[in-house]
């Protein structure tokens, strides 16, 4: 748990502290989100946190112990911390940088091997295959894993991520935060997370904390910051298309029915025809034996292609959705394909159903009219 108790931070030379009489309580496992225009404390209230700078006036309590009272550098050794320039140390290998913290632990080697790769596998990286790549071989995405891999390595109970996601495109960004999200539900860390963004506030918080001018606004779970904003100033935060900032509250497993558009890839000609034309997306998804998605048969391919057998017919999936990652997820990769549809796979790539742009304008409607 973390709590601070009116905390505030004067730096030389400011009109107005940068933080002022903060008081904020983080439960175990919960993930905080601090959100608000640049200079409105967020990051200062981070750095307070792992000491990277003390407060002026006020406490604040790690796990129950005030930590002007503890060492700083074992503080920070204890708190994993995730910055938006990732950090990574280009001279060294990926499997140097995720173990930076347990070598300054004096873990054994053997110890040290282990976690990095298990932590490699854990955020989708091979061991084999990237280990002892440079970070200037990865791509901004993959870089970004490995930064969350090296806070993790020495299991810390806390973690603080200051706009973690905010270096990559968006839907690299959309897929890096539904990742995570998953890790927090295997690994129930305690997390500060800073971003300037609502939706990515609403998104990855268990409770939102609006802040303004070094002062806290509003403290509330993403339902209540979008239902009942405190103030005009956070009414505007959210903007006015509440109903649609909703879709990052809901899942796509949420919602999504059984899969009614699913041939095999031996599926014959008429087969997929017959999909194709009672389907509402006018297409069908080619799956192998084991329920994998590997292509898609529209009209026009049915059309102009030769062969008997739904592989023959098929193309390539243009993109496809986790069925954990959330509806406003879904609408950005229709829109980035130019479709009106997008196929939904689970973690290992099987095919559970195909998500529409209907089904999301029934939730935005059911939203409005319960409001």
């Amino acid at each position: 748990m973390i709590r601070l108790e009116n905390v505030t931070k004067y730096f030389p030379g400011m009109e107005r502290p940068a933080v002022n009489d903060l008081n904020l309580e983080v439960g175990e496992g919960e993930v905080c989100v601090l959100v608000g225009p640049s200079g409105c404390g967020k990051t200062t209230t981070m750095r307070m946190i792992n000491r990277l700078t003390d407060p002026t006036e006020g406490k604040i309590y790690v796990e129950g112990q005030d930590t002007s009272k503890m060492n700083p550098i074992k503080l920070r050794l204890d708190i994993g911390y995730v910055i938006q320039q990732i950090g990574l140390f280009p001279h060294m290998t990926i499997n140097d940088n995720v173990a930076t913290v347990p070598l300054e632990k004096k873990w054994a080697r053997s110890k040290i091997k282990e976690r990095t790769n298990e932590l490699l596998k854990l955020v989708g990286l091979e061991p084999e295959e990237h280990g002892g790549r440079y970070p200037s071989g990865l791509s901004g995405g993959q870089q970004q894993r490995v930064g969350i891999a090296r806070a993790l390595a020495a299991d810390p109970p806390i973690m603080l991520m200051d706009e973690p996601f905010a270096a990559v495109d968006r839907i690299t960004r959309a897929r890096l935060q539904n990742e995570f999200l998953r890790l927090q539900r295997e690994l129930n860390k305690t997390i500060i997370f800073v971003t300037h963004d609502i939706d990515e506030a609403i998104k990855m918080g268990d409770k939102i904390a609006v802040m303004r001018e070094g002062h806290l606004v509003q403290y509330d779970e993403p339902g209540k910051i979008l239902s009942e904003p405190a103030n005009d100033f956070v009414a505007n935060l959210v903007g006015k298309n509440r109903s649609i900032k909703r879709l990052h509250l809901i899942r796509v497993n949420e919602i999504l029915g059984d899969p009614t558009n699913e041939v095999k890839m031996d599926a014959s000609r008429e087969d997929v025809r017959a999909i194709i034309d009672e389907d509402i997306t006018a297409t069908a998804m080619v799956v192998d034996e084991d329920r994998r998605l590997r292509g898609m048969v529209g009209r026009l391919a049915l059309e102009d292609k030769e062969g008997d057998r739904a592989a023959d017919l098929m193309d390539e999936i243009p993109d496809s959705v986790t069925d954990d990652a959330t509806l406003n997820d879904a609408l950005s990769v229709m829109l980035e394909i130019g479709e009106g549809f997008v196929p939904i796979v689970d973690a290992e790539d099987y095919f559970v159903g195909t998500l529409t742009l209907n089904d999301l304008l029934e939730q935005v409607r059911g939203d409005r009219g319960a409001a």
